[in-house]
C-alpha cells in the first residue's frame, strides 16, 4: 500500500508557523513572569512539590513499635516484584527466640531502585504489612551500587509503624462492621 503524502507548501517548508508558535508561548511566559510576577520554574531544593493522595513512591521496610522488623521473609514481594527489583536471602532452618511472634527474619532484604517501578504490588501481597511506599520521589545516588539499598538503609528510611492489628484482623473487623450495619 503506497501512501501518497501531500506537498508541503513554501510557507510550511520554511516552518515559520512552528517557529512562530514557539516564540509566542515563550513570549507569553516572559511577560507572565516579568508583568504579572508568575512564576514557571520551581526552584527545587526549597520548593517542594505537594504529593497527591495515592502517590506510590518508594517501597520501605518499617519496625514494630518493639523496634523489630515485621517482614517475616514469606517473600511473597519478591514472587509479585514484576521487574525482579527485590532479593529477599531468609535465614535458614534457625528460629531465632528473640524475635517474638515472628517465626523467622530476612537475612538479608534488597530492593534495586533503578528497577523498581513503584507499582506498589509488593505492600499490597505483604501479610504482615512490612513494606509500604513512601512519599518520597527524590531518590540519587551517585553509583548505581548506591541504588541498590540493603535492609538497615530500608528500615531507616521506613521507620516505624505502630500498628498492632494485622491486615487480615483489619479486614475481617471491616466486615463485621459492615455487617452489623447492614440493613433488614
Amino acid at each position: 500500500m503506497i501512501i501518497k503524502r501531500t506537498e508541503l507548501s513554501w510557507l510550511e517548508r520554511m516552518y515559520f508557523p512552528t517557529l512562530w508558535s514557539g516564540l509566542r508561548v515563550t513570549a507569553r511566559h516572559f511577560y507572565d513572569t516579568l508583568f504579572r510576577g508568575g512564576r514557571v520554574t520551581m526552584e527545587y531544593p526549597e520548593q517542594r512539590w505537594t504529593v497527591p493522595e495515592g502517590y506510590r513512591g518508594a517501597p520501605y521496610l518499617v519496625k514494630d513499635a518493639e523496634d523489630r522488623t515485621k517482614c517475616v521473609s514469606c517473600q511473597l514481594c519478591e514472587f509479585v516484584c514484576p521487574p525482579k527489583a527485590i532479593k529477599i536471602t531468609p535465614p535458614g532452618p534457625a528460629v531465632d527466640p528473640t524475635t517474638g511472634n515472628v517465626e523467622k527474619r530476612p537475612r538479608e532484604f534488597e530492593i534495586n531502585m533503578l528497577r523498581c517501578i513503584f507499582c506498589g504490588f509488593c505492600q499490597e501481597v505483604c501479610p504482615e504489612e512490612a513494606i509500604f511506599l513512601m512519599k518520597d520521589y527524590s531518590l540519587t545516588g551517585l553509583s548505581r551500587k548506591e541504588m541498590i539499598y540493603d535492609k538497615e538503609k530500608l528500615l531507616s528510611l521506613g521507620g516505624v509503624h505502630n500498628d498492632q492489628i494485622r491486615k487480615w484482623k483489619k479486614k475481617e473487623a471491616e466486615a463485621a462492621s459492615q455487617e452489623a450495619f447492614k440493613p433488614e
